[in-house]
C-alpha cells in the first residue's frame, strides 16, 4: 500500500502522524512525506561556460530572493526529516522517504498524487505554510475534491493509547460507501476494534433512487416504509461484510441531516475515525445522503475522517 503524507510541521500535521497507528494501515506500507515551501523559485543563476573573469551582475534583490528560498527549502527539508523519524518510531516496518517542493501546497500534493498514484493521501486538519499562511486548513477541501485517491484528514486521537479503536462507517448504498466498507474490511485492526455502521435517512429529501440503480428498484417500494426497509437491508448487508472480516460490528439507522448526525454520533461513540464514500446517489433535486456531505463531515468532525474513492472515480 502506498501513502502520501502532506506535512508542514504544524500541530495539525503532527496530529495526523499520531493518528496513523490507529488507522488500520498494517505493516506493508510505502510512504512518502511531502513538504512544501510556499515559495516560487527565482530565475536560476547563469549556466556554466560564462567567462568567470567577467561575471554577470546579479541584482541584490534577486540574490536575496535566492537566499530566502534556499533557507526555506532547508527548513522544510528539516521538517520532513523530523516527520519521517516520528513515523518510523511507531511504524518500524514502513518504508518511509521524504520529498520537498516549492510552490502551491495543494497543487503539489495533488500533482504528486497523480504521478505516484498512492492509495491514500494523509493531510492534517489545519496547518501553516513556510510563510505563515494557512496550509492544510484551507487547502484540505481542495485536496478532498480534486485528489483521485482516498484522502484521510487526520486528527489526534482523543482516547488513551490502550483504548480500543472505534470506527464509524457511514453508508448510503452508493459505490463510494461500498468502497468505504471494503476499505475498513481489508484494514489491519488491533484486537478489540469496534465498528459502527450507520445510515442516515433524511426525510426532507424526496428520493428518486429507482431511476438510478436497478438493485434499489428491487428493494425499495414507492412508500416511505419501502424506503426504510431498503435502508435497513443496506445497513445490515454492510455490517455482514465487515463481520465476515472478523470485526466486531453494530449497525443502526438514524433520521436527520447526515452532516450533523454522523459528526454527533462519532462524538457520542468516541470514534477515532469516520469512513465515508466520496460520492453518493443523486436524485433530480439534490444529492442523496453522504454524497453531498462527505467533505462537510471531514471539515466538521472532531475525529479523523477518511473519504474513500472507488477505483472508477480514480480513473475519471
Amino acid at each position: 500500500m502506498k501513502i502520501l503524507i502532506a506535512y508542514d510541521g504544524s500541530e495539525g500535521a503532527k496530529a495526523a502522524l499520531d493518528d496513523l497507528p490507529r488507522a488500520g494501515l498494517g505493516n506493508s506500507i510505502e510512504a512518502i512525506i511531502l513538504s512544501v515551501a510556499e515559495l516560487w523559485l527565482p530565475p536560476p543563476p547563469p549556466s556554466t561556460g560564462v567567462d568567470e573573469s567577467f561575471p554577470l551582475y546579479t541584482p541584490p534583490g534577486l540574490k536575496s530572493a535566492r537566499e530566502t528560498v534556499a533557507q526555506a527549502i532547508e527548513q522544510v527539508r528539516s521538517l520532513a526529516k523530523g516527520a519521517s523519524a516520528r513515523v518510523q518510531a511507531t511504524s518500524r516496518s514502513w518504508k518511509v522517504s521524504t520529498e520537498v517542493y516549492t510552490g502551491s501546497p495543494a497543487w503539489e500534493v495533488i500533482k504528486k498524487g497523480d504521478e505516484w498514484e498512492p492509495d491514500l493521501i494523509v493531510v492534517g486538519s489545519q496547518g501553516r505554510s513556510a510563510l505563515g499562511r494557512l496550509f492544510l486548513g484551507s487547502v484540505s477541501q481542495k485536496i478532498l475534491t480534486e485528489a483521485r485517491c482516498s484522502v484521510r484528514v487526520g486528527r489526534r486521537p482523543t482516547t488513551a493509547g490502550g483504548a480500543p479503536v472505534r470506527v464509524l462507517v457511514g453508508v448510503d448504498g452508493s459505490p463510494g460507501a461500498q468502497a468505504a466498507v471494503q476499505t475498513v474490511a481489508k484494514g489491519e485492526w488491533p484486537s478489540g476494534t469496534e465498528i459502527s455502521v450507520i445510515a442516515v435517512e433524511d426525510l426532507s429529501v424526496p428520493l428518486a433512487l429507482g431511476s438510478l440503480n436497478p438493485q434499489v428498484t428491487e428493494w425499495i417500494g414507492e412508500t416511505d416504509e419501502g424506503n426504510h426497509q431498503w435502508v435497513r437491508k443496506m445497513v445490515e448487508a454492510s455490517a455482514e461484510d465487515l463481520r465476515g472480516a472478523g470485526l466486531d460490528v453494530s449497525a443502526v439507522v438514524k433520521e436527520g441531516d447526515a452532516k450533523k448526525v454522523l459528526v454527533d454520533e462519532a462524538k457520542r461513540l468516541g470514534a477515532d475515525c469516520i469512513f465515508v464514500g466520496s460520492t453518493g446517489f443523486s436524485n433530480r433535486l439534490e444529492r442523496f445522503l453522504l454524497g453531498s456531505v462527505s467533505a462537510a463531515v471531514a471539515n466538521r468532525a472532531e475525529c479523523s475522517v477518511e473519504v474513500v474513492r472507488t477505483k472508477a472515480a480514480r480513473e475519471e
